[in-house]
């Protein structure tokens, strides 16, 4: 696969995890008092649900870091030159895995 198709394979990587968590978070995540000004959320008792969002949200941010993580290596290892340097570098990634063989 070319790295223009790794590079929007892992947009969409991100948008869907983005998209999950955020929707996770939206329906599971406990009630919290934004202001002074606002009355205070109904009291829950914390229970193993509870903890689970907590570890849930967890896990899930560091999906999408690892996820970010990885398209920013992808940019990375995209050439900076033109077609005549690209054309060399193939040439001698090809040599480097014959000489693995």
């Amino acid at each position: 696969m070319d790295i223009i198709s790794q590079l929007q394979e892992q947009v969409n990587t991100i948008a869907m995890l983005a998209l999950n968590t955020f929707g996770t978070l939206r329906r599971d995540a406990p009630p919290v008092r934004l202001s002074p000004d606002y009355p205070e959320p109904p009291a829950t008792n914390p229970s193993e649900e509870t903890v689970n969002v907590a570890e849930q949200s967890k896990a899930m941010s560091a999906a999408l870091v690892q996820a970010a993580k990885k398209f920013d290596m992808l940019v990375v290892a995209l050439p900076l030159s033109g077609e005549n340097a690209q054309l060399k570098r193939i040439v001698n990634v090809e040599k480097k895995t014959k000489s693995f063989k």
